[in-house]
């Protein structure tokens, strides 16, 4: 792990040297202005303030001898500007100073969370996998945020592929400025305020033509569509939140209510967006930060506990050497249950699930091997992760944001000036971005599964349509139903030659849909026997 002291610090080590001792600073013709002099009296200076041991120095004086050792080394601000961005404004806020020109008389030694290191390797894979899909999918830039959910400490932030790229605006920061929409990456948050209030992942919901009444709104009447402009019946919501269907969210976001969902996705981290809340916010219609979302998400991760994040650890006083700021340990906030949590985990890490839209070696999965060898059969080692992908309508935001038992991480990929990607969706755009990022930064980290916290029943239920569905339930909310009794349909029920008309969508949501003779999700559930003609409702949303 990088040594954060020092390399948490916007200043080159003889500049940080002068800030301990501001009577020795640089002077023309002085020693200061030789590295390798520079060098020695850093380490000597940093021995006797007791920020190294002697021992320490002399393994540094070794290493030094070796070859270019002293070529210029690009300093924190040029390797990764959108954080050090990031930590002056935080520097301004906790000391509540006016602005940014007050911090360069302040002489201060800032301690912050970032892993370079690691930094520059997820920098790389970015710039790599967006220079791959440039030409043929307009897509230029990617933003990136990984969370160490547990505490809240930003280990790796980037803004942009490249900073000083004038031509994809480089220089602002998408990760914590931007407002872009997440498209159905927001789900979660709208799904697990249905858990909230009794639905399980086994809860039966129907994928059909729908119309809802949007009062005050434009238009009057809000008829959401699927990705693949199809209707797919009969499914669970574990099914239709894995497969990221439209029509099945909207009909959640309806049951729960509008303010009830938001008061989630604020309440696990999303405090600032743009835009006004409608039914489209289910389908990532508000514009919300990188950096919220990622925090939000870790939310599931912490068991239901949000833990506010965090880039400055520590600032010290260059004059007296003493610590005048020390980030607090922060215990977090209880938002949702742990057993919510661990549903809405459980159905984000199940890859069986998501196979109808993702296929099966969707690098929403942490496999150690490629994606070629994952198709020959061999994984290698896969570690266990959640995830949620979202693109939105017109290709111009794209989003993966997922976690493993370490990190939550958010990658958001597409154009700074709006323009739409050439068909991109999120497993194509963010999601290589974030497999990639996340192997690297998940390396010499034990493999662990998550944690199901008790208090959860797992049981079988066959609803009156037909379905039959094996899920985690919290105690008490497993339904029990009655099948009811097919009743025949009389013989003059239609003139003779033209069948039955199909029915016409009303408004109000709740229209009847031929039943699939084959479910759209059969590795989730499965049809008991053929459904009844008319659905009777009872235990679907």
């Amino acid at each position: 792990m990088v040594n954060r002291r020092m390399a948490s610090t916007p200043l080159p080590p003889c500049t940080l040297a002068s800030r301990i001792s501001p009577a020795n600073a640089p002077r023309r013709n002085s020693t200061w202005r030789r590295p390798p002099c520079c060098f020695r009296t850093v380490l000597g200076l940093m021995v006797t303030q007791h920020y190294i041991t002697r021992v320490e120095a002399l393994d540094a004086m070794k290493e030094a001898q070796s070859p270019h050792f002293f070529k210029k080394a690009p300093s924190l601000l040029d390797r990764a500007p959108h954080f050090t961005s990031f930590v002056l404004d935080q520097l301004v806020h906790i000391f509540g100073l006016k602005n940014r020109s007050q911090l360069s008389r302040s002489g201060m030694i800032v301690n912050t969370t970032l892993d370079i290191n690691l930094q520059d390797k997820i920098q790389k894979i970015a710039q790599r996998h967006i220079a791959e899909l440039r030409a043929a999918h307009n897509l230029t830039n990617a933003a990136e945020v990984l969370i160490d959910y547990h505490s809240g400490a930003i280990i790796s932030l980037l803004g942009s592929i490249d900073y000083n790229n004038t031509a994809i605006n480089g220089q602002f920061d998408v990760a914590t400025q931007g407002y872009r929409q997440p498209g159905s990456s927001f789900k979660p948050y709208v799904y697990v305020t249905a858990f909230k209030q009794g639905a399980s992942p086994a809860q039966a919901i129907v994928d059909a033509p729908t119309t809802i009444a949007n009062p005050g709104g434009s238009p009057a009447f809000y008829s959401p569509t699927n990705y693949d402009l199809s209707f797919h019946g009969h499914m669970t919501m574990r099914c239709a939140l894995q497969n990221s269907l439209n029509v099945p969210a909207v009909r959640v976001l309806k049951h729960v209510g509008i303010s009830a969902a938001m008061q989630t996705a604020k309440d696990m981290g999303i405090t600032s967006y743009e835009g006004t809340p409608g039914y489209s916010l289910v389908l990532g219609g508000l514009g919300i930060r990188l950096i919220d979302h990622t925090s939000a998400m870790g939310t599931f991760a912490n068991g239901g506990v949000h833990v506010g994040y965090y880039a400055v650890s520590k600032v010290v006083s260059a004059a007296s050497h003493k610590v005048i700021y020390q980030h607090q340990i922060d215990q977090g906030k209880r938002v949702i249950s742990p057993q919510l949590a661990y549903m809405m985990t459980n159905v984000l890490s199940d890859n069986t699930a998501r196979i109808p839209e993702f296929f099966d070696c969707n690098v929403l999965q942490l496999y150690s091997k490629s994606q070629d060898n994952c198709y020959n059969g061999d994984r290698g080692i896969v570690r266990p992760a959640a995830a949620k992908t979202g693109t939105t309508q017109n290709f111009r935001d794209n989003w993966t944001v997922g976690y493993t038992t370490d990190y939550v991480m958010g990658v958001w990929a597409g154009n700074d000036d709006n323009s739409p990607m050439y068909n991109v969706t999120g497993v194509q755009g963010a999601a290589p971005i974030w497999h990639d990022s996340m192997l690297v930064a998940e390396q010499g980290h034990p493999i662990r599964d998550f944690i199901n916290p008790g208090g959860l029943e797992q049981a079988t239920v066959t609803y009156p349509d037909g379905v039959k569905t094996t899920d985690w339930f919290i105690p008490g909310t497993v339904p029990t139903f009655t099948r009811p009794t097919p009743v025949p349909t009389p013989t003059d029920a239609a003139t003779p030659g033209q069948g039955t008309p199909t029915p016409t969508p009303q408004p109000g949501g709740d229209n009847p849909i031929p039943p699939q003779a084959h479910p759209y999700c059969p590795s989730v559930f499965s049809f008991v026997d053929n459904p009844p003609a008319n659905q009777s409702g009872n235990g679907w949303w």
